[in-house]
């Protein structure tokens, strides 16, 4: 049953942002910089750089994590290299 609420949430949220940068992106752009829905949004520049922060930071985290695998893969592989040589 928890799992179905964490899905139902994370689903929410997803569906929430999606229509909110959805909004922002393709519909904010036609309406008056005075109207007061503008205040809901940010700034239109933020509309990239979000992304692209975003993109940066799951790239750095993907890189360190698969280096930081494979620099461990490389080490056992040596220990067992020298085990195997000693012998």
């Amino acid at each position: 049953m928890l799992d179905r609420l964490v899905g139902l949430s994370m689903l929410i949220a997803a569906t929430t942002v999606f229509v909110y940068y959805t909004i922002w992106t393709l519909f904010m752009p036609f309406v008056d910089d005075d109207h007061i829905l503008q205040s809901f949004f940010l700034p239109r520049v933020w509309a990239i750089r979000i992304p692209v922060i975003l993109i940066v930071l799951a790239t750095t985290v993907v890189g360190s994590f698969l280096s930081t695998v494979m620099i461990r893969s490389n080490r056992k592989k040596a220990l067992k290299a020298q085990q195997k040589k000693a012998t």
